[in-house]
């Protein structure tokens, strides 16, 4: 299984609590803790994009870095670790990130990829005018298939004259050719987003949910496996899982349930407001895949894993063994202590990790 780690690009991590560790995103605290990860073996680290927070008194992702950007200081600082950056794809055009990611894979000698989002939240397009309106949920996979498609001839041919019905290429350029294969990531667990993942992507983020329940997962793993098999392609699930370790149960949990204790109500209704948008109805679409994955009343958006390092591991092992699941990405209450306590007390408990530690 595959190990990666979902940088806290914006303000407090993936904790929308009070009583959960405060702190500002910067570019050395993400240095800190890819460096762990890169010290870990991990395979990669991935930072999102998020363009306008969920205000109120809990300013929750009001403070956010940009992830290009990031990404490439990043690279130039490690030299083993997967670095990957999201692309909201209403904000860039597709041969302009094309070429931000030719550039970034010439930073890291051949270790960058690419997060599609179609773009859920429409207050982060509204702020800029770039809103394309309520149709743009109906048709977004249309869009994002195009753009992927753009994306993908200018990186093996370093030219593009598609013509499309969201974009039109002219003899488009990007050279230099990357160095790597520039893999694509989605996060669309909707059917219509799974179906796009297989057709386009090489990972997808499945859901995860419940309060330690690894296996939880598998309906939604079951899905994309299913699209993947009809397509003729590889794109493996990718689990997003957050991690509450201490040295017992016991204690882990006293620390989820005070974390629990200041969830910001006011940014998850906040949040679920924005969610309603979409007219969809699929059990994991936006406005629904929280409530179908019992996180819609936790002050996190994916399952939580709360116990000692070896339970954590257990629960791990048990992700693992799910059809489909290619790798996990991990959140982390306390991003800096909670990635050397994965590192030297839950990793050395792995077995589905062994093999690889063995070979490095």
């Amino acid at each position: 299984m595959e190990l990666g780690v979902f940088i806290p690009i914006g303000n407090n991590g993936w904790l929308i609590s009070t009583t959960s560790p405060q702190y500002k995103p910067s570019f050395d605290l993400n240095r800190e803790i890819v460096a762990k990860a890169e010290r870990f073996g991990f395979d990669f680290a991935l930072s999102m994009i998020k363009l306008h927070g969920f205000g109120g008194p809990s300013q929750f992702w009001d403070y956010n870095l940009e992830s290009f950007t990031l990404m490439a200081g990043l690279a130039a600082v490690t030299e083993r670790i997967r670095l990957f950056a999201t692309c909201a794809v209403l904000t860039l055009p597709p041969p302009i990130a094309a070429r931000m990611a030719v550039t970034i894979d010439s930073i890291s000698h051949g270790r960058f990829g690419i997060n599609i989002i179609s773009g859920w939240q429409r207050r982060e397009y509204t702020q800029m005018g770039l809103w394309p309106g309520a149709e743009h949920y109906r048709r977004r996979y249309e869009y994002c298939a195009e753009y992927v498609t753009i994306m993908q001839q200018l990186w093996q041919a370093g030219r593009s004259d598609f013509r499309g019905e969201f974009f039109q290429m002219d003899d488009c350029r990007c050279l230099p050719l990357p160095t790597a294969k520039i893999p694509i990531i989605c996060a669309a667990q909707s059917d219509a987003g799974t179906r796009f993942a297989a057709q386009y992507a090489d990972y997808n983020f499945c859901g995860s949910g419940g309060i330690n329940q690894p296996t939880l997962v598998g309906p939604s793993v079951a899905r994309l496996v299913q699209a993947t098999a009809e397509t003729g392609r590889d794109c493996g699930a990718l689990i997003l899982q957050m991690i509450i370790a201490d040295e017992t149960d016991a204690a882990a949990m006293a620390k989820w349930e005070h974390y629990q204790a200041g969830t910001y109500h006011e940014a998850l209704a906040w949040r679920d407001a924005q969610a309603e948008d979409d007219p969809s109805r699929d059990p994991y679409s936006q406005p629904m895949k929280r409530k179908t994955l019992g996180i819609d009343k936790l002050p996190t958006n994916q399952g939580v894993l709360v116990g000692s390092y070896a339970s954590v591991a257990r629960m791990l092992e048990e992700l693992a063994a799910v059809p489909g699941v290619r790798g996990v990405m991990l959140t982390f209450d306390d991003f800096v202590i909670g990635m050397e306590q994965f590192g030297t007390r839950i990793l050395p408990l792995m077995k589905c990790r062994s093999e690889l530690r063995r070979a490095a």
